[in-house]
């Protein structure tokens, strides 16, 4: 046998690191053995679950996903709200037989209008899974809704019980109730009905503070029949005015809603009503993630008057109002397109008999600035009749206080001015006004067009008129805060705006029985 040499001496020796390989294999060696050991024990029959799940490994692996923060839920906030959700189910008789070519009469624009295939109400008496029948027949229709008290008071939408002959709801226990409506308001599409059987309803409280936006919100309903369901969204905007009348202020929202969601709640984190859905942005009738809600805050106001008398009270003034835009602005001087204009104030109402005109531009009330025009209508229809107001007022470039009674807001509003549609014809030509693309002749040359004015009787389509919206048969009764009656008169106000180098001159205009302000640009030099 022959000895090994003695390396140690040499200077690049280095120990031998066998052994530490080894001491590692082994170690991993074992781990693996200890773990295939483990499996084996764990899976054998006769070791029990609780046992496995007790070892020091499982242990030390359970803690370490305790450790880790789970995503917040909203099941505690669903848990305490969802009881006082309610389905509403209706019966309506003598339907006209003109919704069964499929015609969703609920959109809030008039059918056959470019947008009435877009806004759609959903949960309508006609809505899925509603049964339309013939003329004669019983519609059922199903909605959504909540209770606002504990003896049975609920909110719903107006579209949803109007007309209703039967109003049953179910309760989110499964029980099913009569109940009866106690008033309504079409104007947003708000109703109030009275459900019997118990006094102990849980029910939901309307939230005092404003939602921001992005804050949560949970939609609770009853889509498509299907009984209480729950989604989750946020607040998307705030403020839509979506056509459906002056008093428009909608929250928007992106949890998914459908039809049957109508009159149903959306709730924000602390479980208070934020507000009532009712209504989508849908090409098709299903939900594409915008849906609107009307605020907790006007349901209060309407509720309340709902519930006293059945019926609700508005302030009005008795004005026909419109924006502010920047032209409009810049024609009378203001630093900024706010407020609302006056484009004609009614005769005899309280606007008229305060000294209120044509062209005046209604910038607060009560010392509240007024943003535009559908703030003013939403702030004047929030008041009671008989209250009196302080308006601040734009008059012919001069601020004015005008203190005046608000008078109680018409089902109905007469027409202000000649609506015949013919009064175009029989015009001569009249004289060109070729700074404004247009030609117009005195209106008393003009069979049906009153006294007062010149008529357009022939518009440049590529001209700046045609622009702003102007066509044949439209009256202008004044140019730049002046009556004019004659063609020249028109020239002579619309270079007294050029001389005082405005931008765009202001005119008054009767179109179609209604009177508008318009501005249009004028040309330098």
């Amino acid at each position: 046998m022959t000895d090994r040499p003695d390396l140690t001496n040499l200077p690049s020796y280095r120990p031998p690191r066998r052994s530490v390989f080894s001491a590692r294999r082994i170690a991993l060696m074992a781990s693996v053995v200890a773990g295939l050991g483990i499996a084996v024990h764990g899976f054998s029959p006769s070791t029990s679950p609780s046992e496995l799940f007790s070892s020091p490994a499982h242990a030390q692996v359970n803690n370490e996903v305790r450790k880790v923060e789970r995503p917040v839920g909203f099941a505690d906030i669903v848990e305490h709200v969802k009881p006082s959700v309610i389905s509403v189910k209706v019966n309506i008789k003598e339907k006209t037989a003109s919704n069964d070519d499929g015609d969703d009469s609920s959109s809030p624009f008039q059918p056959g209008s470019p947008m009435e295939r877009f806004f759609r109400r959903f949960g309508g008496p006609d809505g899925f899974p509603g049964q339309k029948g013939g003329r004669g027949r019983v519609v059922q229709g199903q909605g959504s809704g909540f209770f606002i008290s504990a003896d049975g008071f609920a909110v719903t939408n107006n579209h949803v019980v109007d007309g209703a002959d039967k109003v049953e709801v179910t309760t989110d226990d499964g029980k099913t109730y009569t109940a009866k409506v106690i008033g309504t308001d079409q104007r947003t599409d708000l109703a109030l009905i009275k459900v019997e059987g118990s006094s102990n309803f849980p029910f939901a409280k309307l939230a005092d503070s404003k939602p921001r936006i992005g804050d949560w919100v949970l939609a609770v309903g009853n889509p498509f029949g299907l009984g209480g369901t729950v989604t989750a969204g946020i607040v998307s905007a705030s403020g839509r005015d979506i056509g459906n009348g002056p008093y428009d202020d909608f929250i928007q929202i992106d949890a998914p809603v459908n039809k049957g969601n109508s009159g149903g709640p959306a709730f924000d984190t602390n479980g208070e009503v934020m507000g009532v859905n009712t209504a989508i942005y849908s090409p098709s009738g299903g939900s594409v993630g915008i849906a609107f809600s009307i605020p907790a805050s006007t349901v209060k106001s309407v509720v309340a008057q709902l519930k006293d008398k059945g019926s609700v009270s508005r302030g009005w003034i008795g004005v026909q109002i419109q924006p502010v835009t920047s032209d409009i602005a810049d024609s009378l001087g203001m630093k900024k397109a706010e407020g609302a204009l006056v484009a004609e104030p009614q005769a005899n109402g309280p606007a008229a008999k305060a000294g209120i005109e044509s062209g005046d531009v209604i910038t607060s009330v009560n010392g509240e600035s007024v943003k535009d025009a559908r703030e003013l209508a939403r702030t004047i229809g929030g008041m009671a009749p008989g209250a009196t107001v302080k308006l601040n007022v734009l008059h012919k470039g001069q601020d004015k206080v005008v203190n005046l009674t608000l008078g109680q807001l018409p089902n109905t509003i007469e027409a202000k001015a000649d609506t015949d549609k013919d009064s175009g014809k029989g015009a001569s030509r009249g004289t060109d006004v070729p700074k404004l693309g247009m030609t117009v002749a005195p209106a008393d040359s003009v069979a049906g067009a009153g006294k007062e004015g010149v008529v357009v009787t022939e518009v440049d389509p590529k001209s700046a008129a045609a622009e702003r919206g102007f066509k044949e048969g439209d009256v202008i009764l004044e140019v730049g805060g002046k009556s004019v009656s004659t063609a020249g008169e028109v020239r002579d106000a619309i270079n007294t705006a050029r001389t005082d180098n405005k931008n765009s001159v202001l005119m008054r205009v009767k179109s179609g029985g209604q009177s508008r302000f318009v501005a249009v640009p004028i040309a330098k030099g």
